[in-house]
C-alpha cells in the first residue's frame, strides 16, 4: 500500500461539493474540502468514478472508461478569465439542496460550448498536445457527437452502417461532424485540466485521493461501440450475455446490472493489454484504485442478453490471476483496493490475498449475531479499508435510526457503547470511533456520518431510479469546529496526520 501508517479519510463524491452553479466541481469549494481534510488530520478523500453519466446519473454506468464528466468542470474559472460572463451562467445559479440533473443537462452544455467557441483559439496548442498523448479521446469524441446527432440514442440504435463501424461512413461523419467532435475534445482537456491541478493541490497538502473504477463498462458506451472484441459475442457478432449476480435472500430475481461481460480468453490471447492499460489509466489518475466488485477477476454471473432478470444465468471463469501477474511485472505494487463485499468464495480470497491488495470492511455489515463476523471492528484485518458504510449504504444515522429496540440493544452490547445514551448523534460518533479504533490500517468515514445526517442525505439506493447521487453538502456545515472535532477523533484513535 502507498502508506502503512493507520491513517484516515472521508468519502465525497464531486458532485456533493457546495458550489454555486447546481453541482459539485473542481471550483474553489473542492479545494476548501482540501484545506478542511487537512485541518480535521485526514490523509485520503475517497471519489466515486468520474466519467461521463448516462440515463439514471450513475457514475458506474458511463459513456467511457477513460474520459472525464463534463459536468464537474468549474465555470467559474472562465467566468474569472472573461471567457464567460456571470450572467451566461445565471440560469444555473440555484440554491437546491440536491442536485437537478435534467437542469445540468438541458444548460450546462450549451454554457460549456460558448466556453469552447470564445477559447478554443486560446487553448490550440495545448488541446493538440493533450490528443497527441491521449488517443482515447479521439473515439470518445466522435462517439458522443453522433450521440447527440442521433438525439441521445444508444450506440445500438444506430443505422447499421454506424452501429457495425462502417469505416467510408464514419470518415463520412468525422468530416460532417468535425466542429463538433473538437467540442467534445476540449471538454475533455479542459476536464483533465482541472482535475490534474486540484489532485496536485491536494497532494501537496499531504492529501492522496483515493479513485473508483467499475469493473464493467456500460453497454451504451465507446467501448462496447468501438471494441466488441473485449465482450463474448453472439455469431451475429452481438453481445450475447450481460452481468449481474443471482437471486439471494435480498433478491427472488438477482440483480441483473446489463452490461456487456468479458471475453476473458480473448484477453489472455492479447497478454491482457486492455486491462493493462485501463488500470494503469487509473493508477495514475488516483493514488490509490478502488476496484469495484472484485469478485468479477474471479468468476462472474453472466445472464443470457435480453433477459428480464438475473434468475437463468450461471457463474463463468475470469482470469483475473494472469491478469494482475501480467499487471505486477509491469506496475510495481500497484496500489489496489479490492472490493470485496457481499457473498466472496476462498478463491476470491486467495487472489486479493495473493497479490496483497486490501479488501473492505463496513460496519452495518457487521450485526448478523455471529461473533466471527469479518465487519465486526474487533475482528477486522490489519490490511483492509473500513467504512461505517459506503455509497449504496443509508448513512450510519439512517442505518441505526431504522433499526428495531432490540437490535440498537444489541449493536451498542456489542461495541461496549453504553446502552442509556439518548442522544442518537452521540451514539452516531462512537459507532465512527468504534471504526476509527480498528485495527485496519486506513479508515474512510463518508462525510454525512460526521455531520450525522439521516436517510435523506444517503447518496444512493440500490436497484432504485430517482433522488440518487444528488445529495448536496451545504458549504454552512464544513465549519472549522466540525474539522477540529474529526481531528480529535482521529487524534485517540491513534491514526497519524500526514
Amino acid at each position: 500500500m502507498i502508506n502503512l501508517n493507520r491513517s484516515a479519510g472521508i468519502l465525497l463524491p464531486i458532485t456533493s461539493l457546495p458550489s454555486k452553479y447546481g453541482i459539485g466541481t473542481f471550483g474553489k469549494e473542492a479545494y476548501d474540502f482540501i484545506d478542511f481534510l487537512k485541518s480535521a488530520k485526514q490523509q485520503y478523500w475517497q471519489l466515486l468514478p468520474q466519467g461521463p453519466i448516462s440515463y439514471g446519473d450513475s457514475p458506474y454506468s458511463t459513456f467511457s472508461i477513460y474520459a472525464g464528466n463534463p459536468l464537474y468542470i468549474d465555470l467559474k474559472y472562465f467566468i474569472d478569465d472573461d471567457i464567460l460572463s456571470a450572467n451566461d451562467c445565471h440560469i444555473l445559479d440555484t440554491n437546491y439542496e440536491y442536485i437537478n440533473y435534467e437542469m445540468q443537462f438541458n444548460y450546462r452544455y450549451d454554457i460549456l460550448h460558448k466556453v469552447y467557441i470564445n477559447s478554443k483559439e486560446k487553448y490550440k496548442e495545448n488541446i493538440k498536445k493533450f490528443t497527441e498523448k491521449n488517443n482515447w479521446v479521439l473515439d470518445y469524441s466522435l462517439f458522443m457527437s453522433l450521440k447527440y446527432y442521433f438525439n441521445q440514442k444508444p450506440w445500438y440504435e444506430f443505422p447499421k452502417d454506424i452501429s457495425n463501424r462502417d469505416k467510408r461512413t464514419l470518415d463520412k461523419y468525422k468530416l460532417l461532424l468535425e466542429d463538433e467532435i473538437n467540442f467534445w475534445i476540449f471538454l475533455q482537456f479542459v476536464f483533465y485540466e482541472q482535475y490534474f491541478n486540484l489532485k496536485d493541490y491536494a497532494n501537496n497538502k499531504g492529501i492522496k485521493i483515493i479513485g473508483d473504477m467499475p469493473i464493467y463498462v456500460a453497454e451504451d458506451s465507446v467501448e462496447a461501440w468501438g471494441y466488441k472484441e473485449l465482450f463474448i459475442l453472439n455469431e451475429k457478432n452481438n453481445i450475447s450475455l450481460v452481468a449481474g449476480v443471482p437471486p439471494d435472500d435480498f433478491s427472488d430475481e438477482g440483480q441483473l446490472w446489463g452490461n456487456p461481460v468479458y471475453d476473458w480468453e480473448y484477453h489472455d490471447k492479447t497478454s491482457y493489454q486492455w486491462w493493462i492499460d485501463r488500470i494503469s489509466w487509473n493508477l495514475h489518475l488516483y493514488d490509490l484504485v478502488r476496484i469495484d466488485h472484485f469478485r468479477g477477476f474471479d468468476e462472474f454471473w453472466a445472464v443470457p442478453s435480453g433477459s428480464e432478470n438475473a434468475i437463468n444465468g450461471e457463474w463463468m471463469p475470469a482470469k483475473g490471476k494472469p491478469m494482475f501477474e501480467t499487471l505486477t511485472e509491469k506496475v510495481e505494487e500497484p496500489n489496489i483496493i479490492a472490493e470485496d463485499l457481499g457473498i466472496i468464495t476462498d478463491s476470491v480470497l486467495d487472489l486479493k490475498k495473493k497479490f496483497n491488495f486490501p479488501g473492505m470492511k463496513v460496519l452495518q455489515f457487521a450485526f448478523d449475531g455471529n461473533p466471527k463476523n469479518p465487519y465486526l471492528p474487533k475482528n477486522y484485518e490489519e490490511n483492509s479499508i473500513a467504512y461505517t458504510g459506503t455509497h449504496d449504504n443509508d448513512t450510519l444515522k439512517g442505518w441505526y435510526h431504522k433499526l428495531s429496540d432490540n437490535s440498537k440493544r444489541y449493536v451498542l452490547e456489542i461495541l461496549n457503547i453504553e446502552l442509556n445514551i439518548e442522544d442518537e448523534d452521540v451514539i452516531i460518533e462512537q459507532l465512527i470511533e468504534a471504526v476509527l479504533k480498528g485495527r485496519e490500517k486506513i479508515a474512510i468515514i463518508p462525510l454525512q456520518d460526521y455531520l450525522c445526517l439521516g436517510s435523506q442525505s444517503r447518496i444512493n439506493t440500490p436497484s432504485t431510479l430517482g433522488h440518487n447521487w444528488s445529495w448536496r453538502v451545504g458549504k454552512e456545515s464544513l465549519t472549522q469546529e466540525l474539522a477540529e472535532k474529526i481531528g480529535a477523533m482521529i487524534d485517540s484513535s491513534g491514526r497519524v496526520e500526514s
